[in-house]
């Protein structure tokens, strides 16, 4: 499955939001069931980013974000999180 969660972040917050965001990226990958993540930034929007990760199921996401050492990196950014689903199963792929 993948996850994507998006935030608009203001452009005074962007440096500091992706070093955090790669911190956040590094705990998640000390995860069971996670496969691959990247922070990624529109190049039309600068303020509109995406966190995509990849896990071997849902249960694997759920729980490495209830992770203690998770939520203290991820929690304070949440609040850059556009409010939308974020975790999808995968169908099709090549």
């Amino acid at each position: 499955m993948i996850a994507i969660t998006r935030y608009r972040v203001p452009q005074e917050r962007a440096d500091g939001f992706a070093a955090e965001m790669t911190a956040v990226l590094e705990t998640l990958a000390a995860s069971a069931g996670f496969r691959s993540g990247r922070l990624a930034r529109t190049v039309d929007e600068p303020d509109l980013w995406a966190l995509v990760t990849e896990w071997d199921g849902a249960g694997f996401y759920r729980r490495a974000l209830g992770a203690y050492d998770v939520r203290v990196l991820f929690i304070p950014l949440a609040a850059y999180a556009l409010d939308e689903a974020g975790a999808y199963e995968v169908v099709a792929g090549r």
